[in-house]
């Protein structure tokens, strides 16, 4: 009955918010923004690491910070979200065009490791941006945390355990919950190369099941807890 109604009550506002064409839309967009895509705590901590040289990856940027990232260089923004009605996408639209960066559209999940199809499709997308990049998910704890291990594995060649150190509590990422799926993907390629040494990209060719390892993988109840009712995480 909450969900439905909380539901209801953002759809409505939703409709309120429209394009953002009038200062009152804009107004609602902000409080959309910071209170209900909780902005307000990404303003205290962004979130903001660099990867590489070449790759930062953070929480969902505000405009502000989004020009802050531009006077770091960045040219091209990777949106791990997707495309949505929601006034952070659409600000975030609005300030990448603003500040001439490009903004990538590119969801990842969470809760399920990316398919093999989605891992080429990622590959591809690595090779074609521009660089300087910011890879960004809502928290960038999960989908920042899977995205940067497949970067630094996929386009910088690094080695398994370099990547899955983007996977880490210090960044918000609790392996015992049920994104800990995404290090289970981590941990089944390293048991496969360690039989039967086979680069990454060689790996997912063969076209692993996530399907099954997320039947296989097994959460912690309390960490699921905390990241699925607390904070909430997409």
């Amino acid at each position: 009955m909450l969900k439905r109604y909380t539901r209801r009550a953002g759809d409505r506002f939703k409709r309120w918010r429209g394009a953002m064409v009038t200062p009152w839309q804009r107004a609602l967009a902000r409080f959309e923004l910071l209170f209900m895509d909780h902005a307000v705590f990404r303003h205290i901590k962004l979130n903001l690491h660099q990867v590489s040289p070449s790759m930062w990856r953070s929480a969902q940027p505000s405009p502000g910070q989004l020009a802050r990232a531009a006077r770091l260089g960045v040219r091209t923004v990777v949106n791990l979200r997707g495309e949505r009605d929601c006034a952070s996408y659409l600000l975030e639209k609005e300030a990448c065009a603003r500040l001439g960066m490009a903004l990538v559209d590119f969801p990842l999940t969470s809760r399920e490791p990316p398919s093999p199809e989605r891992v080429a499709a990622f590959d591809r997308m690595l090779q074609t941006i521009e660089y300087p990049a910011l890879m960004h998910c809502k928290s960038g704890a999960d989908r920042a945390g899977i995205g940067s291990a497949l970067y630094l594995m996929l386009r910088e060649d690094r080695p398994l355990d370099e990547a899955k150190g983007q996977l880490h509590w210090k960044f918000g990422h609790l392996r015992h919950s049920k994104t800990g799926v995404l290090d289970y993907m981590l941990d089944r390629y390293g048991a496969d190369s360690a039989r039967q040494p086979l680069a990454f990209r060689d790996w997912v060719g063969r076209g692993y099941d996530p399907l099954a390892m997320r039947a296989e993988f097994q959460t912690g109840r309390l960490s699921s807890t905390l990241v699925d009712r607390i904070l909430r995480r997409e």
